[in-house]
């Protein structure tokens, strides 16, 4: 009867958050992976790539019926959904019999010169240090922070474990990755209020922590080390984002014209701000880089949104995904902020697709801006007795 009623709360649950979910692989007629094939839902600026083995994730908020995918050589597709969730889809693009008309999503080889997309980029350099909080001489923001781990690929068979007889009820907390469809089940959690000051002229920054709270390992200060050490922070701007002791290559660096294609996709209004959609791809295989696609606004050339997924032959020792998400908020026509920063991190002894492994997940989210509140060069320095934090 448990099991009865664990069914049919998982089942009400997917129902409460109705989404749109698609997965599979794109294979060409000899039945070769297509690797950074175009997958978009149709309508939308919702997408993504497929990655190094033709494969590829992702899901939206919002209802759709049609899919469309796209590669260079290939006639698009478009794949009607026969309902919401729609995992191992086999998609075989067919070789383009006609020539090729003009296309919003674009992959293969691309050319640097004539190339939008990197004239965009190249804005992108001139503007990039006046854009955000560095075009001021002080800044202050409220900062919250949440770090989770779970652990994922929880299936029926890791639930029937005798270890597990008569505690069917932790599974009650499963969900499911919106970045790659896993199952996963949270344990552990630890969320952090701070209020943040800095000085553009010194070079002085400053956190004040004003709350604090663990879940799932209760003042285990080994794992909060842990995680801190792990998840330092970085800036989309920088020629380098150093994750796990390795430097990957920014796809905004000055360097990426020789370690990415770029090809401007799309256009469009967000939040009355029209910007360009730039997807980005490696150039060769087995180096430290990323995948992902970024709107620009096309008069500041600062960055709206981002993202950006490591790419499957980056040999990362035992981490097997890294995925980040930036979005920025438009506080007027030549200031945008960050606002959101989301990373996922897949950690698994084994390479294996559906091998289990454990999620590191990090939301920061930033509010409350200020600007130009000049402080004494002695408030940066570090405090000599620090205030016991309370508990969030």
């Amino acid at each position: 009867m448990r099991k009865i009623l664990f069914s049919l709360f998982l089942f009400i649950v997917l129902l409460v958050n109705a989404q749109t979910k698609v997965g599979g692989i794109v294979t060409d007629e000899s039945g070769e992976p297509v690797a950074f094939a175009n997958i978009l839902f149709k309508n939308s600026t919702e997408g993504t790539i497929t990655n190094d083995n033709g494969r590829f994730y992702m899901e939206s908020e919002v209802t759709y019926d049609t899919l469309v995918v796209s590669f260079i050589g290939f006639a698009d597709l478009e794949i009607s959904l026969s309902s919401k969730v729609n995992y191992d889809m086999n998609i075989e693009l067919k070789e383009a019999t006609e020539q090729l008309k003009e296309v919003i999503l674009i992959a293969g080889k691309q050319s640097k010169k004539n190339n939008p997309a990197i004239d965009i980029l190249r804005k992108i350099w001139a503007k990039k240090r006046e854009n955000g909080i560095r075009k001021f001489n002080q800044y202050a923001y409220d900062k919250y922070e949440k770090i989770e781990f779970d652990l994922n690929t929880i299936d029926s068979a890791l639930m029937k474990k005798k270890i597990f007889k008569g505690l069917e009820f932790v599974f009650q907390d499963l969900d499911t990755s919106r970045i790659t469809g896993k199952t996963y089940l949270p344990i552990f959690l630890n969320e952090t209020f701070s209020q943040v000051h800095g000085d553009n002229r010194f070079k002085e920054e400053k956190e004040d922590i004003l709350g604090n709270k663990n879940s799932g390992f209760d003042n285990n200060q080994a794992i909060i080390a842990f995680v801190a050490d792990l998840y330092q922070d970085y800036d989309i701007y920088n020629n380098y984002l150093k994750f796990f002791d390795k430097s990957f290559t920014s796809p905004l660096s000055r360097t990426g014209i020789d370690t990415y294609n770029y090809a401007l996709r799309d256009s469009a209004f967000i939040d009355n701000k029209w910007c360009y959609n730039i997807v980005y791809y490696p150039r060769r295989k087995n180096e430290l880089t990323f995948k992902g696609d970024f709107w620009v606004n096309d008069s500041t050339y600062a960055i709206k949104n981002i993202n950006l997924e490591v790419t499957k032959s980056a040999n990362i020792n035992w981490v097997k995904e890294i995925y980040i998400e930036q979005d920025f908020e438009v506080v007027n026509d030549s200031v945008f902020l960050l606002k959101r920063d989301y990373m996922l991190s897949d950690f698994s002894f084994q390479k294996k697709e559906k091998s289990r492994g454990v999620y590191g997940k990090r939301t920061t989210v930033y509010d409350n801006y200020r600007f130009d509140e000049e402080k004494p060069r002695e408030f940066y320095k570090p405090d000599k007795n620090p205030l016991i934090l309370p508990k969030l």
